[in-house]
């Protein structure tokens, strides 16, 4: 399955503690990064977020945001601790007998004083586990949207294979007819050159041209590969790691069998191949 790394997952749910919305947005990265902004009274979750995101998910940076809006009919409820005003009301007051010129205390001023008004603690329990069923689906989400946009690009893979298998194969269907070539301006050099055809000095150096042209390992090799990266595409793992790979080995080949080019055709070709396997590492990169 190809998985890309870059994707955008939404979801939100509803309740009487009110609306939460999980968004999940993921990009590039070697390893496995996650980073969570949650509201606080969710912020005991995000070790469990972080685990079921180990399980869904390879490779990648992902930012995971959660909020939470409050129902529009939720009154604000506050406590005031009566003994702790009277406390602050008694106090002002012998200070004030102390005065020669008293101010009088106001609610707000007490009020404000700490201890005296206080927000109870809303129970969150619901909409906690509202919180871990949104994330789960959201991931699913996620995933979904991975691996869509990832076989999205199964096509620009194998029509580049499938072109680069034609090149080798032309390649190995013309090194006999270069070597017949190369053997003949070999003879026509002798020829200008006024030096004596002898028939072991022209098969060493036709051994040894050969010898220096021979791309058969390499063509054996770009074959391999290119069959190698056909298979992994059709793994369910996590496979962005393992093409990488291979379309180092792939342009290491096709820089070889450029280097031992004796023809511009074969130059040719191996130039194409160079830039068919940097079309798909470029997409690589971005694979899970």
């Amino acid at each position: 399955m190809i998985r890309s790394m870059t994707a955008f997952a939404r979801k939100d749910t509803r309740g009487d503690w009110g609306t939460l919305t999980c968004e999940i947005r993921t990009v590039n990265h070697r390893y496995l990064e996650p980073s969570f902004r949650l509201p606080e009274a969710f912020r005991e979750l995000e070790n469990r977020f972080r685990e079921e995101l180990y399980k869904s998910l390879k490779r990648g940076k992902v930012d995971v945001s959660m909020r939470l809006q409050s129902a529009e009919n939720e009154v604000q409820s506050f406590e005031i601790s009566e003994e702790m005003a009277k406390a602050v009301n008694e106090a002002a007051n012998h200070v004030n007998r102390m005065l020669d010129n008293p101010a009088h205390i106001n609610a707000l001023d007490i009020l404000r004083w700490p201890g005296v008004l206080s927000v109870p603690e809303k129970d969150y329990s619901c909409a906690k586990e509202a919180a871990a069923n949104l994330f789960a689906e959201t991931v699913a989400e996620l995933v979904s949207v991975r691996e869509r946009e990832g076989e999205r690009l199964r096509p620009l893979f194998e029509d580049r294979l499938a072109t680069m298998s034609r090149l080798v194969s032309d390649v190995r269907e013309r090194m006999p007819e270069l070597l017949t070539a190369q053997e003949k301006n070999l003879r026509e050099r002798f020829v200008k050159a006024k030096v004596e055809l002898d028939a072991d000095r022209v098969a060493q150096e036709m051994v040894m041209l050969a010898q220096k042209s021979d791309v058969a390992e390499e063509l054996e090799r770009l074959d391999a590969h290119i069959s190698e990266v056909a298979e992994t595409l059709q793994n369910d793992d996590a496979i962005g790691r393992r093409l990488d790979f291979l379309m180092q080995e792939l342009n290491r080949e096709a820089n070889t069998l450029s280097s031992k080019s004796i023809d511009s055709a074969v130059t040719r070709a191996a130039v194409d191949l160079k830039v068919l396997i940097e079309q798909m590492r470029e997409q690589v990169q971005n694979l899970e």
